[in-house]
């Protein structure tokens, strides 16, 4: 095994490449479950976005999961059309959300939930993404504020 490929399994915050790896999705059902029942919210349309601080084992500084309600969107193949535009949209404008993180030393875990009653367009996804990632953003700010 060579040494570059031995260095791309860890993640590093210097360097952070456009891509979603698996260690920065929110797998875990225990920590879903947890982000539910004790995580804050807010919505910016399309989305509602549910989020709560991280313990700081995680590998990645932020976590996310997105949701498309079946309800809504009855074709499996347009929930997942639209989750992979806002996947791509979330890798491209992460590194604001990380750089953010790393400022503050915390880690997050989020869950995107898609609200609209209309598919999307990339645009519209992507704009909405850089909104729900400046507001989480400043969120931080606001709960690292707060004395305990």
């Amino acid at each position: 095994m060579n040494h570059s490929r031995k260095a791309g399994r860890f993640f590093s915050m210097r360097a952070t490449p456009q891509t979603f790896r698996k260690q920065e999705r929110l797998c875990s059902r225990k920590t879903i479950e947890e982000l539910f029942s004790n995580g804050k919210s807010f919505n910016c349309q399309p989305f509602q976005v549910i989020w709560n601080f991280a313990n700081d084992n995680l590998p990645a500084p932020a976590q996310v999961a997105i949701s498309i309600p079946k309800k809504t969107f009855r074709s499996a193949v347009l929930r997942n059309r639209i989750r992979r535009k806002i996947r791509e949209a979330y890798r491209r404008q992460k590194q604001n959300l990380y750089n953010h993180l790393q400022g503050s030393q915390r880690k997050i875990v989020f869950m995107i939930i898609l609200k609209g009653i209309d598919e999307p367009d990339y645009d519209e996804i992507f704009h909405a993404t850089g909104r729900v990632i400046s507001r989480l953003s400043g969120q931080i700010n606001t709960a690292d504020s707060q004395p305990c």
